[in-house]
């Protein structure tokens, strides 16, 4: 798709959200601001509590087009504490926390995931993991560290190449492949009891985008209603 399309595409999908909002009962007592970019809403404002929060993702997840839905929205007033594993030199957002094995003017702590992810249990309201995931041989232990420092009702936000593109292979770095369907083995019950509820899990022509929610206090396992939207 040509990036013009993109465009457009884009703005129609601000449009058809514009509409959500304003039409919804349910989502009436928000007050936010929905910009797409590439098929992911981004999503500013505030929510006076975390179910209308839920609500609002949910919404905007059912929308066509909708590769992901990143949001920072300030919940009963507090701001969300928004972790980005393997920054970089690029944060998803200023304010996030940075977090990589090398030093560097984005990174506010100085860790190898390979060793764990140091924040306390449940400490945390988003967990960002873009274009990380494929540089590991055993992904699974950062995505148990995940599980464990997300709150109830956080979100871990994956991004990654589409195993058939060729930005998946070009890297030499890039130590796995990945499908959407690879999710739905994460959004059944590991060894541990361990487990992910799907968000949204979906892909354009080169990137797997998942939004997923740790299940644990008040998220129950996904049906198989819910795993036949995303997964074969």
């Amino acid at each position: 798709m040509n990036q013009h399309r993109r465009d457009l595409l884009d703005r129609d999908l601000e449009c058809v959200a514009a509409d959500l909002l304003k039409h919804d009962p349910r989502l009436s007592a928000l007050d936010v601001r929905v910009r797409f970019d590439g098929g992911v809403a981004h999503v500013e404002g505030s929510a006076p509590d975390a179910a209308d929060l839920a609500m609002l993702r949910e919404s905007l997840g059912r929308l066509g087009g909708v590769l992901a839905v990143w949001d920072r929205v300030h919940v009963d007033g507090g701001a969300p504490r928004v972790v980005d594993l393997g920054c970089g030199g690029a944060k998803q957002h200023a304010d996030n926390l940075g977090l990589d094995v090398r030093p560097g003017p984005t990174v506010d702590v100085v860790a190898d995931l390979v060793a764990g992810v140091p924040f306390q249990d449940e400490s945390v309201d988003q967990v960002f993991a873009v274009h990380v995931i494929e540089h590991l041989a055993d992904y699974l232990p950062l995505l148990a560290e995940c599980h464990r420092i997300l709150r109830p009702g956080g979100v871990l936000h994956v991004l990654t190449p589409w195993w058939r593109h060729v930005n998946a292979v070009a890297d030499p770095t890039h130590v796995r492949l990945l499908d959407v369907q690879t999710f739905k083995h994460l959004c059944r019950p590991d060894h541990a009891g361990r487990c992910w509820y799907p968000l949204l899990v979906t892909r354009d022509e080169a990137t797997v985008f998942a939004d997923l929610l740790p299940v644990k206090a008040g998220v129950g396992p996904a049906g198989e209603q819910r795993l036949a939207r995303f997964f074969d």
